[in-house]
C-alpha cells in the first residue's frame, strides 16, 4: 500500500494544575512528567525514521521536540497553534458550564460561526487547519521518509477529520492524549487512519 506516512504527536503533559482545563493560547511549559514522556517519544523507531517535522510554535510543543532529541528538521507553522479559547482559557468544563451556559450550548452544536468568548471562531480555526493540512500533504508527497507533526490535541483531531473527509463536528470524537502518537497514510489530500492515540512507547510512565 503506497501513500505518504504522517505521524501526529501531541505534546507531553503540562502538569496536574492544568488537567481538565481549557488550555489553548496559554504558552505553558511541560511538566517534569511531560519531559520524561517526550524523551520516551525519542525512542520510537517509527519517529526515528522521520527526517522532517511540522511543529506548532508554542512552548509545550517546542519542548516536546527538544526533549525527544529526535534528529529532525522542524518547520514551525503558526496554523498548528491550538485554538484560542478566549475567556475560557484556564477554566474547567464545570466552571465554563456555570459561567457561560448559553455559549456552551452553542459550542456543543459546533456551528462554524461560534466564537469562544473573546477568542477564535470555530470557522477561523478550521480554515487554518485546512491550510496546514494542504501544506503538510504537499510536503509529505514529496518526501521519501515519513513526516512528523508535533501539535496539540484539538489540532490533531481536526487534521484527522480533514484528511479523512469527516464533518468537522466529529473532531471531538477522537481521544488524543499527551505524548500520544497517531498516524495517517495520505494519498494526495485524502488519508486513511492507521493509528490513533498510541501510548505504547510510554511504558510504565503515566499518560
Amino acid at each position: 500500500m503506497n501513500g505518504a506516512q504522517v505521524y501526529l504527536i501531541r505534546h507531553g503533559d503540562t502538569g496536574e494544575a492544568l488537567k481538565g482545563r481549557f488550555v489553548g493560547r496559554q504558552d505553558v511549559p511541560l511538566s517534569s512528567l511531560g519531559q520524561r514522556q517526550s524523551a520516551a517519544l525519542g525512542q520510537c523507531s517509527e519517529l526515528k525514521s522521520c527526517k522532517e517535522a511540522f511543529c506548532s510554535p508554542m512552548l509545550r510543543v517546542r519542548e516536546t521536540v527538544g526533549h525527544s532529541k529526535l534528529d529532525l528538521l522542524c518547520r514551525q507553522d503558526e496554523d498548528l497553534r491550538e485554538i484560542d479559547f478566549g475567556r475560557w482559557e484556564g477554566l474547567s468544563f464545570s466552571e465554563i458550564s456555570r459561567d457561560f451556559p448559553a455559549e456552551v450550548d452553542c459550542w456543543a452544536r459546533l456551528k462554524p460561526d461560534f466564537r469562544f468568548p473573546e477568542g477564535e471562531t470555530y470557522a477561523d480555526f478550521l480554515q487554518r487547519i485546512q491550510q496546514a493540512a494542504e501544506r503538510i500533504a504537499r510536503t509529505a508527497a514529496s518526501q521519501s521518509a515519513p513526516l512528523a507533526i508535533f501539535a496539540h490535541g484539538g489540532v490533531i483531531r481536526a487534521l484527522i477529520c480533514q484528511w479523512l473527509g469527516l464533518p468537522a463536528k466529529h473532531y471531538l470524537l477522537f481521544e488524543v492524549e499527551p505524548a500520544s502518537v497517531s498516524a495517517v497514510r495520505l494519498f494526495g489530500d485524502q488519508g486513511v487512519l492507521v493509528r490513533l492515540n498510541d501510548l505504547g512507547h510510554l511504558g510504565e510512565l503515566p499518560s
